[in-house]
C-alpha cells in the first residue's frame, strides 16, 4: 500500500532525475509549447545577450557570440520552427548545445526544468504524412498533464544549415 510519502518521493524522483528507467531532459518553452533536449547535449544555459549579426545569413541564424574565446553561432528556434517572432525578455535564454559535434547556441523563450522522463512516458511522434517534416522530433513525452516534444538536436538543423551557421561563426 503506497503512502502519501511514497507518492511524494516518486514525484520527486521524476523531476530530480533519481529514477533509473528514463533519461534526463532540459525542458524549455517556445510560445505555449514545451520542448525538451537530452541533458547530455547541453553545455550551459546563458541569459540572452546581444549577438553580432552576420550579413547574408538566414533569418533563423541570429548571429554569433563570443563565449569565453569561442565564436558560437546562435540560432533562434522560434524563427527556425516558423513561429511568430516574440520580443526577448528577461526569461529569454541561449542554451549552448552540441550539434553534430559542434558548439551552437539556441534561443528559447524560457527554460523550465530538468526532468527525468521514464520510458513508459515516452512515445514516438505521430505520423502526419509526407507533407509535414517531423524528422527532428525524437519523441513525445508526457509529464503530468502536459506533452513535451523531445527534439533530436542533430536534426533540428540540416547538415547544410549547420555548415552555414559554422561558416557564419568562422566569418566573425
Amino acid at each position: 500500500m503506497a503512502t502519501a510519502l511514497d507518492e511524494t518521493a516518486s514525484a520527486s524522483e521524476r523531476q530530480t532525475g533519481l529514477a533509473s528507467d528514463g533519461s534526463q531532459y532540459l525542458t524549455f518553452v517556445l510560445g505555449e509549447e514545451h520542448y525538451g533536449l537530452d541533458i547530455l547535449r547541453v553545455q550551459e544555459i546563458k541569459g540572452y545577450t546581444a549577438v553580432t549579426r552576420i550579413p547574408n545569413t538566414p533569418d533563423y541564424i541570429k548571429g554569433v557570440l563570443n563565449l569565453r574565446g569561442t565564436i558560437v553561432p546562435i540560432v533562434d528556434l522560434r524563427c527556425k520552427f516558423g513561429m511568430p517572432q516574440a520580443e526577448y525578455t528577461m526569461f529569454t535564454v541561449i542554451v549552448v548545445v552540441v550539434v553534430q559535434d559542434k558548439i551552437m547556441g539556441v534561443v528559447v523563450d524560457a527554460v523550465s526544468d530538468v526532468l527525468n522522463i521514464t520510458t513508459k512516458d515516452i512515445q514516438p511522434p505521430p505520423h502526419f504524412g509526407a507533407q509535414v517534416d517531423t524528422s527532428f522530433i525524437q519523441n513525445i513525452a508526457k509529464s503530468g498533464d502536459r506533452l513535451i516534444t523531445l527534439l533530436d538536436i542533430d536534426r533540428v538543423l540540416s547538415d547544410g544549415e549547420v555548415a552555414q551557421a559554422m561558416a557564419a561563426a568562422a566569418a566573425a
